[in-house]
């Protein structure tokens, strides 16, 4: 199979960076139902433009591309110790080219492997089957919508649904429930696999096994058809919308499977997946190693956007550094086009933030939760392949303190964060923006440099701090200066509404 590193570079590469057809209708159809000038509408603009840069320019949709897990079929006397060799190759030369990001980090050491690989990465199931070729199946997740993974244990009291039991009632509420629980730290407008039934590890599987049916699928089983219908009929009017902004879309699609259980336990498991839904899978020859067909991949995929973010206007142009007087100015709901220096940093910078000064002055900085994809050209010089937001909420323990250490007046990520920060914005003077998740090429547009990196030995490229200058960089504020917060007045109407489904047929 001479062929076959090849073949499984080619689905590597089409998975991180191009939307399967089925996901882009889906995303297609929730921006008809939406209205324009909303926060949501905007929302849906920048994910249709960043759907097809990422496309166009054969670039990571999102600069989270997860773990890769593969799911591979075989014909009996296929070497698989040789096939999960090449497939391991294959995701290094992905990670290279920077098609994928660094993600497998040493859970003793904290060490970034950098490419990719390490003990349990890639993740690789292999199953025989009768057919002649082998079929490749590839999930792509990433680390915010994993986080929102949840798995019940019937029977259990749930917050808004009350008691869910051993019932395909109790399954629904727990459905629901995991709906709501993502909010927008999931990137809603999202999609979610169930499985119902298995121990903890195959409900996990099969969860996601779901994830690689087509979005408009009828499912066989009567009973798990009727629920999808009646889950997609009401995930909505939770009225949690895109990036948890509210609105009148938050769900795409729900596939749900069932596997038998012991009499002793219940078990409801969620994947939950963000609108950077990607997934494809290929039929390889295996005399070959090439690639025969290809599954959820159109050859031409539909354009989404015409190639503009329309703005209203009335955006609040902030040049960085800033002043405690210009962050006090904005509100809730303002849009924000942020120019000048900019710093990222995520989980292990702020961290240390907490022990030790910091390498750069922070004074009236941007600070921007994100984890890019980065390579270095021909003349040495770092570029940006991808760098959208990652999820804020990992930060809650770390943020209150270092705005007042270090005088970092704007907070930069998406889903938002809790009270701890909330006062600390208050008290500090600062303001948390929320970018919009997955739009890792439309940011990487509007860095227009490199300056400078930290810790890029001890942390890897997605937790290392990066200096970049950044131009016409659009987020809207959700949490003020005065104690005001989008993420917390949603996540409570969304949970009355949640109440309002829980006693509803």
């Amino acid at each position: 199979m001479k062929n076959i590193a090849e073949s499984l570079l080619s689905l590597i590469t089409e998975t991180a960076t191009n939307l399967p057809e089925d996901v882009r209708r889906a995303v297609a159809a929730a921006a008809k139902l939406e209205a324009e000038g909303t926060q949501s509408m905007q929302a849906i603009r920048i994910i249709h433009k960043n759907v097809d840069m990422a496309a166009d320019l054969v670039q990571p949709i999102c600069q989270d591309t997860g773990m890769p897990t593969f799911v591979v079929h075989t014909p009996v006397g296929i070497n698989q110790i040789e096939l999960k060799a090449s497939i391991k190759e294959a995701v290094m030369e992905a990670t290279r080219r920077g098609k994928l990001r660094p993600n497998s980090v040493d859970s003793i050491t904290g060490k970034n492997s950098g490419l990719n690989v390490g003990p349990g990465t890639p993740v690789i199931h292999f199953e025989q089957w009768e057919q002649d070729y082998i079929e490749v199946l590839l999930l792509l997740k990433g680390g915010g919508c994993e986080n929102k993974n949840i798995q019940y244990s019937l029977p259990a009291d749930l917050p808004g649904m009350g008691n869910a039991d051993r019932t395909l009632e109790g399954v629904y509420k727990c459905i629901l429930h995991a709906v709501w629980q993502a909010q927008g730290q999931g990137c809603s407008q999202g999609f979610i696999g169930v499985c119902i039934g298995g121990d903890r590890t195959t409900g996990y599987e099969g969860a996601k096994s779901q994830l690689f049916r087509e979005v408009d699928d009828t499912n066989e089983i009567p009973e798990l058809k009727e629920m999808e219908e009646r889950i997609m009929g009401n995930a909505d009017k939770l009225g949690i919308g895109t990036m948890g902004f509210g609105g009148k879309v938050t769900l795409l699609g729900c596939k749900i499977g069932a596997l038998n259980r012991l009499p002793a336990s219940f078990f409801v498991s969620v994947a939950y997946n963000c609108w950077a839904y990607r997934r494809l899978s290929v039929h390889i020859d295996p005399a070959t190693g090439s690639i025969t067909k290809w599954n959820f991949r159109d050859e031409k995929p539909s354009h989404l956007s015409n190639g503009e973010i329309p703005t209203t206007g009335h955006e609040v142009v902030l040049n960085t550094p800033v002043t405690e007087e210009q962050v006090r100015a904005l509100k809730v709901g303002d849009m924000v086009v942020i120019n000048g220096p900019m710093f990222t940093g995520r989980d292990a910078l702020h961290k240390y933030l907490m022990t030790h000064d910091s390498p750069a002055d922070l004074s009236g900085a941007a600070l921007y939760h994100c984890g890019p994809v980065m390579l270095k050209d021909d003349a040495g010089n770092w570029t940006v392949k991808a760098a959208g937001p990652t999820t804020s909420s990992r930060e809650e323990p770390y943020q209150s303190e270092i705005l007042k250490r270090f005088g970092v007046r704007i907070v930069i990520g998406k889903g938002g964060m809790g009270s701890k920060t909330l006062k600390g914005l208050e008290e500090s003077g600062a303001v948390y923006l929320n970018a919009i998740g997955g739009a890792a090429q439309v940011y990487a547009e509007n860095i227009t440099g490199v300056t400078g990196v930290n810790f890029l030995e001890e942390f890897g490229i997605p937790e290392a701090m990066w200096q970049f200058n950044v131009k016409q960089f659009m987020a809207v504020v959700t949490m003020d200066s005065h104690g005001n917060s989008l993420h917390a007045e949603v996540e409570r109407e969304s949970l009355e509404n949640l109440e309002e489904l829980a006693v509803s047929k």
